[in-house]
């Protein structure tokens, strides 16, 4: 048995929390936040057999694809200046990262 944490976008949780559904993975979804962009994310929690973790990481990898997007950041142009102009940056966001980690013990009350 596995653990499978997978952080993504909240633009793509609907549709992974739909995927798993109808590929029958139980999966716990949380809200998170991201540190870099400080945007929403969906952090799932998948408690799945070994030989399943394979098809858990091709649903998410199908589902969850990166994409470029612009962000306004706070920049100075001088360093006189009192205030911050917002500058725009295109960054990937998107995606997910997975972490997949061993389970000593598996129980349900």
């Amino acid at each position: 048995m596995k653990l499978v944490m997978a952080i993504v976008q909240d633009k793509d949780s609907n549709r992974l929390a739909n995927e798993f559904i109808d590929n029958n993975i139980r999966a716990t979804k949380l809200s998170s936040t991201g540190g870099f962009l400080k945007a929403g994310n969906s952090t799932f929690i998948i408690g799945i057999e070994d030989e399943r973790v394979q098809e858990a990481l091709e649903l998410i990898k199908k589902t969850c694809q990166s994409r470029k997007q612009y962000v306004s950041t706070p920049m100075s142009l001088d360093i006189s200046l009192d205030g911050q102009v917002p500058y725009p940056v295109e960054v990937e966001v998107g995606g997910a990262t997975v972490f997949v980690l061993p389970v000593e013990g598996f129980h349900q009350y």
